[in-house]
């Protein structure tokens, strides 16, 4: 036992090593993926993201319909990949394999961020991304470049989207933040928010892609993060069912936004938020899950004048009610254009869509 479990650490921190090298990468021509294909646009000019969340073991069924309906050319897993407290420290890991198989199997490009259940005492966020990564060729997740991330978030990185394969700079940079959450090993709880050091990554980087690829108008972003930011809790209460179409049943409370499981952390996602939306120009949206069921809304975040979406609840855990359904938000760009908007919709597992809604600036 003690063999096997030393074993296991050796492994992970040789694969720690390996992947933080590849983080610690500048933002360069060649991208910080140079052993994997590049993600491209269609020749159409079309681009389609798909985005699950908040899974368990019983999805794998829903993922391989809906992977088959929508055929995305993008899957983004955006937190919860397992419910870590079910886990049994031999198992952990080996149900991650069980999620990204239909990935695997389809051949799609995807990235995962982490959510509040990826991390608890049989199982850390670290060994969950290097699990995935081991198996999953076409996994474009990275770990954080040393000291981004604060204690416990170490899933901070970027995905480069170019036009053309051929092309020496991106159209479109989708950006994956660790929101943390859950337990440590010893049973205490983990901050739940995105640490103050990602923001000052996030100026660093931005800085560094405007010196290598150009004016920042040639792009646009969309980025990820499991638990929503604090500020958009304020903006639930001015919804309108005719521009924000989708299920709004589920009011926000303690820790269903970041910072907000302990009264004493409210604000500490501020400069995160700040620096993400001040930072990154041209962001078309921010998505988050964490939400049960019955959130699906898109809804302009006032402060920053950000689009903010939370996408489906794609699990069979948690609470549910006849009409809420379970499935994914799809993204579907028609155009590498910056200025184009993005249709949105969330896509049921029965094929049922709802709640569309185009992304652009009249949004």
């Amino acid at each position: 036992m003690l063999l096997s479990t030393a074993l296991i650490f050796l492994a992970t921190a040789t694969a720690i090593f390996r992947l933080q090298a590849v983080s610690c990468l500048c933002v360069s021509r060649a991208g910080p993926y140079p052993d994997k294909p590049r993600i491209a646009f269609n020749q159409d000019g079309s681009f389609k993201l798909m985005i699950f969340s908040d899974q368990d073991i019983n999805t794998t069924a829903l993922m391989n319909a809906l992977l088959d309906l929508e055929r995305p050319d993008y899957v983004v897993i955006n937190g919860d990949l397992i419910t870590g407290e079910n886990t049994f420290r031999e198992n952990s890991t080996s149900l991650i394999d069980t999620i990204v198989r239909p990935l695997n199997a389809a051949k799609v490009p995807f990235s995962s961020t982490s959510g509040n259940h990826d991390t608890q005492i049989n199982i850390t966020r670290v060994e969950e991304i290097v699990r995935e990564i081991s198996i999953s060729p076409l996994s474009y997740t990275r770990l954080s470049p040393p000291g981004v991330g604060g204690v416990g978030g170490p899933g901070n990185y970027w995905v480069p989207v170019y036009e053309k394969a051929t092309d020496s700079a991106p159209v479109l940079v989708l950006w994956f933040f660790d929101s943390r959450g859950g337990v440590f090993r010893d049973g205490s709880h983990m901050p739940d928010w995105v640490d103050s050091t990602v923001a000052e990554w996030i100026a660093s980087e931005t800085q560094m892609m405007d010196a290598v690829w150009g004016p920042p108008e040639l792009r646009s972003a969309v980025a990820f993060v499991h638990i929503p930011p604090h500020a958009i809790q304020a903006v639930q209460e001015n919804l309108d069912s005719s521009v924000n179409p989708g299920l709004n049943a589920d009011g926000f409370g303690q820790g269903s936004t970041q910072a907000t499981s302990d009264p004493g952390s409210l604000g500490k996602d501020n400069a995160f938020w700040h620096s993400l939306c001040s930072h990154v120009k041209n962001l078309r949206a921010v998505i988050s899950g964490h939400g049960e069921p019955r959130d699906e809304w898109c809804a302009r975040e006032p402060t920053y004048n950000v689009i903010f979406c939370f996408n489906k609840h794609s699990g069979y855990g948690g609470y549910s009610s006849p009409g809420w359904g379970r499935g994914v938000r799809s993204l579907l760009f028609r155009s590498a254009k910056p200025s184009e908007g993005i249709e949105s919709y969330i896509m049921l597992e029965d094929g049922t869509m709802r709640a569309r809604v185009v992304l652009d600036e009249d949004y």
